[in-house]
Order: C-alpha cells, then structure tokens, then sequence
C-alpha cells in the first residue's frame, strides 16, 4: 500500500515537472530527466522499505505503528519537496536568442541583483515553462567585453536579464543567422526521417524551413525556424555545430 501510494505521488509529482517546468525538449537539454527519475527513486523506494522493516503488528500496538509510519511519511514528504524545490531552481525560464544560436536559460542562472532591470512585460523567472526571448545588440565594445568576461566568470549571456528584449525584436537577426534545414538533412542523412516527420507534423514544408544551434545545460541540439517569420516550429535532437 505504501509502495503503491508513493507512486501516485511520484506520477502527479512527474505531472507537475515534466508538464510545466520541463516540457519537451527540455528534460532532455536541462537534465529534468535525470534529476527527477534520481529523486523519485530514492523517494519511492526508502519510504516503502523502511515501512517494511518497521511494520510489526504483533510486536507492535496499533498506536506505535501509526505513529512510525506517520514519522516515514514525513520524512518522505519533506524529501520530495525538497527534492522538487531543487529541480524547480534549475528549470529552464527561456529560451534565448544568444545573437548566432539558441540558448537555455535556467532560473540558477538568473542572477537576483539583475532583476530589477527586467524588461517591462517579461517574466524573468516563469513557473509554467520556458518563454522565447532574445538578446538586444551591445551598446558598445566596452559593454561587450564586461559581458564576456562576466560569462566567463559564471554568469551566462542567456541569464543577463538586462540583455533581455521580446523575441520579434530579433527576427532579422535570427533570419540572417539561420541555415536552410535542407543543408542539415546533406550532413545528416540518417535524420531526414524524423525532419521530414517534424516538418509534416505542423504543416512545414522544406522551402520555407531553417534551423540554427540550440545549447542546453547538458547537449546541443537544432532548432528549426519558418524562415520567413523566425517562428520556432519544432525541434531535433542532433548537434549541428
């Protein structure tokens, strides 16, 4: 019974993770996977296996059973939130534009003292999954060079929240760094499959699509753009740098 409960919970826990902070394709990108599936099988195991040692009605009062498995039930609850707390603080939050490619950007990268320069109507740290943003042109040579050294230093491009700016804002610049899907498909022959079943899926044809790198916290991947609108259409998990 415990065994089958824990597992409820996992499933409504795997809901809330997989449904909004990491949707496709960003459990793979942002290791969402990994960390959920590591949390869950600690969670939905120890709690299950300690309630079977523990359980003695023979040796035991009802009284002193309900109160052990009371305390595992605690124990268990107060590991998962704070399990998921520590996969909610490394959610994606947007997918950035970063001038030559797409890029990640999670909510540990975000630093707090930026974020009274947030862009009036964007949400720096959403909760119901990555939104598309891009990041405006530098000023000037100085602000560039603080900006590399500062990612250097640990604080990414896609996380400089006073880089921010809607994501239209960059359509030009998208559409001139883009490379046509169909030069793609020459270099990685054993995918046309599944872009011919990407492009099928939302109505895409070959002529209008394009595609540019995407850079998650874990791998690279390809995003694929109307290369007409920039519009982001669907996804490829091959690194095309």
């Amino acid at each position: 019974m415990h065994l089958a409960l824990s597992m409820v919970v996992a499933a409504l826990a795997a809901t809330l993770v997989f449904g909004l902070w990491y949707p496709y394709p960003y459990r793979a990108l942002s290791g969402g996977r990994e960390l959920f599936l590591l949390l869950m099988g600690v969670d939905v195991v120890i709690g299950p296996v300690i309630t079977f040692f523990i359980y003695n009605p023979i040796k035991k009062l009802r009284r002193e059973l309900l109160l052990d498995l009371a305390l595992v039930g605690l124990l268990q609850m107060a590991a998962l939130g704070y399990g998921l707390w520590s996969v909610s603080q490394a959610r994606p939050v947007h997918l950035v534009f970063e001038y030559s490619r797409f890029s990640v950007a999670h909510a540990n990268q975000v630093p707090d003292a930026l974020l009274d320069r947030v862009p009036q109507g964007i949400v720096p740290l959403p909760w119901t999954g990555p939104t598309l943003l891009s990041l405006r042109p530098f000023k000037n040579t100085q602000e560039r060079m603080d900006a590399t050294v500062a990612a250097m230093s640990g604080a990414p491009l896609p996380g400089r929240v006073d880089l921010w700016q809607p994501y239209p804002m960059a359509r030009d610049a998208v559409l001139q760094q883009a490379r046509p899907l169909s030069e793609l498909r020459t270099r990685f022959p054993e995918m046309g499959g599944q872009m011919d079943e990407l492009l099928r899926t939302v109505g895409q044809t070959w002529e209008r699509s394009a595609y540019l790198p995407l850079v998650g916290r874990k791998m690279a991947w390809t995003v694929v753009i109307d290369n007409q609108s920039a519009d982001v259409i669907g996804f490829l998990p091959v690194d095309p740098f």
